[in-house]
């Protein structure tokens, strides 16, 4: 009877410092999504790109990937943001989906204009970049190498 008493303390203390350790990770990690206004882009193709992801400025984050969805007339990807409230980001800033490394996930980095005028809440961010997949770049290299070699280059 006193080994079981002591094996439940035991189980519980566990279970209490793995629970203070996931909170120090949530809150270290900063996988909270960013509160602040919402702004809308759209791109051919979005490989890789999730909810939750972030949205970075010169490396730093700004905000949080907070939907996606397919614009029907277009077939385009449709990337809803939210940006933090104290970053203006001009109308004339460029999104691109890039990536954290070859193993990486990815962010959507956004590299800002010279406009006066600042993105509002609700607006679309019209320039945009497509991103360039490593597989569809490794197999264009596979080509031109067996393209070559086939034809006695």
């Amino acid at each position: 009877m006193k080994r079981n008493v002591i094996e439940t303390v035991l189980g519980a203390v566990v279970l209490l410092v793995a629970g203070v350790f996931l909170a120090f990770a949530y809150t270290s990690a900063d996988l909270r999504p960013v509160a602040g206004y919402k702004i809308t882009a759209r791109f051919n193709a979005v490989d890789g790109l999730t909810v939750g992801s972030d949205v970075r400025v010169g490396g730093v984050k700004i905000g949080s990937v907070v939907g996606q969805s397919i614009d029907l007339e277009s077939y385009k990807a449709v990337v809803s943001m939210s940006i933090r409230p104290d970053i203006g980001l001009p109308e004339d800033s460029v999104a691109s989906v890039s990536s954290e490394g070859l193993l990486g996930g990815k962010y959507v980095r956004i590299d800002p204009g010279a406009s006066d005028k600042r993105l509002a809440d609700g607006s679309d961010l019209s320039k945009t970049r497509d991103i360039v997949s490593l597989e569809e770049m490794l197999g264009k290299v596979i080509f031109l190498v067996t393209d070559e070699l086939e034809n006695g280059g």
